[in-house]
């Protein structure tokens, strides 16, 4: 496992992007299924690649990109401090299930919409495949997609590389709403 800053800066063709040029890029939040991130490292094995584990902060926005690549960022809310402990529970899940794997993976931190700023990543490293879960089940969750749309669903759409959408929970019947009124 290669450690690297959690801060979301990101620096062109910095020597953090070329050890994980063509990377298998697996989203991870916390509490999430590790079968995400199992699925993400298989697939990095069967190709070949590093495994960069990703974890976007939303509760931070990109302010500015320096010339050289250096992203700032701020809060959304000055009073929220949600997203400061998600990145060691990412870390620790990933150490966990990625233990003994033979996988050669790295975490980093990214900030702001999540669909977008694992797009940008993905191209600067440029990515072999990109892997996220679906959202859970539930209102509140149905609610959240509504607002801001489905993560796998805005990637399908606005980039050109292979997506993995692993499912999670259990599947919806055929003859049960997916978005129960």
């Amino acid at each position: 496992m290669t450690d690297e800053a959690p801060d979301a800066t990101n620096h062109p063709a910095d020597d953090a992007d070329l050890a994980v040029h063509g990377a298998v890029i697996v989203g991870v939040i916390p509490e999430q299924s590790t079968r995400v991130l199992k699925e993400g490292a298989r697939y990095a094995k069967l190709m070949g690649a590093p495994l960069l584990v990703v974890h976007v902060d939303v509760t931070r926005f990109v302010t500015y990109e320096d010339p050289d690549g250096y992203v700032h960022s701020a809060p959304i809310d000055l009073n929220i401090a949600a997203g400061e402990g998600e990145l060691d529970v990412v870390k620790a899940t990933a150490a966990s299930v990625l233990e003994g794997s033979g996988v050669d993976w790295s975490l980093r931190q990214l900030v702001g919409d999540p669909a977008m700023a694992i797009k940008h990543l993905a191209e600067k490293v440029d990515a072999r495949l990109l892997v996220v879960g679906t959202r859970k089940q539930g209102l509140g969750e149905s609610i959240r997609e509504f607002f801001t749309g489905s993560v796998a669903a805005r990637l399908a759409h606005r980039q050109h590389r292979p997506l993995l959408v692993v499912p999670l929970g259990e599947p919806v019947p055929d003859d049960q709403e997916i978005w129960p009124a």
